[in-house]
C-alpha cells in the first residue's frame, strides 16, 4: 500500500504528531477483516447521476469503493432514502453490493436541509431491515456526512459494533470559507458533527488537512482519525484515443481552448470565478473569441437552486454568452469525454474535502487549474499536473489560462504529467486502506467489549 504522512494537532494540547501508513490509530494487521458491513448514504443514492441535485463526488466515492470493497470479499450493503415511489427494497449494484431503499419523508421536493426531521423514519428502516437478519449479521457501520452518522451512532449501538465516519464536508471548513452571498451551514449541523466525532470509533479524512480539521475544529482525539485518500476509476477515466478524436465526438473545435467546469453549480463551487475569469482573457485577447469555448457541465444544486439560472445571467453580463456552453450533468463515460476534450479543468472552489473530480480529469489526460484549499493541494501537483491559485481573484485564473492559450504544446506536456500523477489514486489503494481501518476500529472494539466485561 503506498505510504501516507498525516500531520494532526489537537486542541486538547498535545503535541503535534506524524502518523504512517493514512492510519493513525493502533495498526490491526493480521486479524480478520469485517465480513459485511452496513454502508450509509442518507441524502444521496449511490444510484443517482453525480451533477444532479445533491448528488456529486460523494455519490461516486461510495459505488467505488463499495465494489473495491467486495471485490476483496467484505460485502457491503448501502441504505439509503428513497425519493421515488415504486422502488425495489433492495438493488444489486455489483456482486457483493445492495442497494437498500429506505422509506422516510416524502419521496420528492424534500431539501437536504428538511432531512434532520426524518431521521427518525429512516434508523426505523435501518431497524427494520436488521431486524430480519440473524444476530451478528453486520460487523461495521461506514457512515458517509453528517446525517448518516447520526444514524449510523444509533445503529452502531443498537448492533454492538464499531462506527466508522467519513465527513466528506465539515459545516465549521465550509463557513469558514463561504462564497459571497452563500447560506451558512446551520447550527444544527454544527453540533450533530460534533456529536458524530465523538461517538465514531474511527474517522476517515481524505486529506491530512481535513485530518487536522476534525482535531482542530472538532476536537477530535487524533489517534481515531485515519487519512485514506479517495481513489479514482483509472479504468473510465483516462487518455484512451486522445483529445482529438474526443473533440470529434463531442462537436467541439479542434483548435480550440476549451476551460472546463464540471461538477455541481452553486457558489461553494465558484463557476462564476471561471466565467469571470474568460471575461478578462477576452478584455485582454480580443482575438481569442474566435478560439475559445467554455464547456459548463452540471446541473444547480444546494444553494445554487435559489438562483438556478444565475450563471447564466452572469455570462451575458460579462458579454461571453457567445462562447460559454452549458451542458446538462452527464454519466461518467461521457463525462471522461468530456474530460480528454477539454484543454484545462477549472475549479475555482472556495471549499473542497478533496476535489475527486480534478483527479478524474487528470487520469484523463487533462491538466488542471484549481483554488489552493482543502485537499486540491494533494490531488494537483502544482506546476507539473496544473496550477494551484491561491484565493479566487479572475485575474489570477486568467493569467493562469493565458499560460495555455500562449504555449499549446503545454496542455499536452501537463496532461502527460497529470495522467502519471493520477495512478497513485486507484481506488484498489484506497479500499485497501479503508478495511484497514475497518480491521482496526473491529479489534479496538473487541478489546473495549473484553475490558468491559472483565
Amino acid at each position: 500500500m503506498t505510504q501516507y504522512v498525516s500531520r494532526l494537532g489537537s486542541s486538547r494540547g498535545a503535541p503535534r504528531r506524524r502518523f504512517p501508513a493514512g492510519l493513525t490509530g493502533s495498526f490491526s494487521g493480521g486479524h480478520r477483516r469485517p465480513r459485511r458491513i452496513a454502508m450509509l448514504s442518507v441524502h444521496t443514492s449511490p444510484l443517482h447521476q453525480p451533477g444532479t441535485g445533491d448528488a456529486g463526488g460523494m455519490n461516486v466515492y461510495i459505488v467505488e469503493l463499495a465494489k473495491r470493497l467486495a471485490a476483496i470479499n467484505i460485502e457491503v450493503e448501502i441504505f439509503t432514502r428513497s425519493t421515488t415511489g415504486g422502488l425495489p427494497a433492495a438493488v444489486e449494484l455489483a456482486p457483493g453490493v445492495l442497494v437498500r431503499h429506505v422509506d422516510a419523508g416524502p419521496y420528492e421536493g424534500l431539501a437536504k436541509e428538511e432531512l434532520p426531521a426524518q431521521l427518525c423514519a429512516f434508523t426505523h428502516g435501518v431497524m427494520q431491515a436488521w431486524a430480519g437478519q440473524r444476530p451478528g449479521y453486520y460487523d461495521l457501520v461506514h457512515s458517509h456526512y453528517w446525517l448518516s452518522g447520526h444514524v449510523g451512532w444509533l445503529a452502531a449501538q443498537r448492533w454492538g459494533v464499531p462506527l466508522v465516519h467519513a465527513m466528506h464536508t465539515m459545516a465549521k471548513v465550509k463557513n469558514a470559507a463561504l462564497a459571497e452571498g452563500d447560506t451558512p451551514e446551520p447550527a444544527a449541523r454544527v453540533i450533530g458533527e460534533t456529536q458524530i466525532v465523538d461517538a465514531a470509533d474511527r474517522l476517515i479524512a481524505n486529506t491530512a488537512e481535513e485530518a487536522d480539521e476534525l482535531v482542530r475544529f472538532y476536537d477530535a482525539d487524533p489517534r481515531a482519525v485515519a487519512v485514506v485518500h479517495p481513489g479514482v476509476n483509472l479504468d473510465r477515466f483516462r487518455p484512451a484515443d486522445g483529445r482529438a478524436a474526443a473533440r470529434a465526438r463531442l462537436g467541439l473545435p479542434q483548435d480550440a481552448l476549451i476551460p472546463l467546469f464540471a461538477g455541481r453549480i452553486q457558489p461553494l463551487k465558484a463557476p462564476d470565478v471561471l466565467l469571470r475569469a474568460v471575461a478578462v482573457l477576452l478584455e485582454r485577447d480580443p482575438a481569442l473569441r474566435s478560439k475559445i469555448v467554455v464547456p459548463v457541465v452540471g446541473g444547480p444544486s444546494g444553494s445554487g437552486l435559489a438562483k438556478p439560472e444565475g450563471l447564466q445571467k452572469l455570462a451575458a453580463r460579462l458579454g461571453i454568452a457567445d462562447v460559454v456552453r452549458f451542458h446538462p450533468p452527464v454519466g461518467q463515460d461521457q463525462l471522461a469525454d468530456w474530460f480528454r476534450a477539454a484543454s484545462v479543468l477549472v475549479m475555482p472552489s472556495h471549499s473542497e474535502s478533496f476535489g475527486l473530480v480534478a483527479i478524474e480529469a487528470q487520469a484523463a489526460g487533462t491538466p488542471v487549474v484549481a483554488a489552493a484549499v482543502g485537499g486540491l493541494p494533494v490531488a494537483v501537483r502544482d506546476g507539473v499536473s496544473g496550477f494551484l491559485i491561491p484565493g479566487h481573484d479572475p485575474v489570477a485564473y486568467a493569467r493562469a489560462l493565458e499560460r495555455f492559450s500562449g504555449a499549446p504544446d503545454l496542455v499536452a506536456r501537463m496532461g502527460g504529467a497529470a495522467a502519471e500523477h493520477a495512478q497513485r489514486f486507484g481506488w484498489d489503494t484506497a479500499a485497501a486502506a479503508t478495511a484497514e481501518v475497518y480491521t482496526a476500529a473491529v479489534q479496538e472494539h473487541r478489546r473495549r467489549v473484553r475490558a468491559g466485561h472483565a
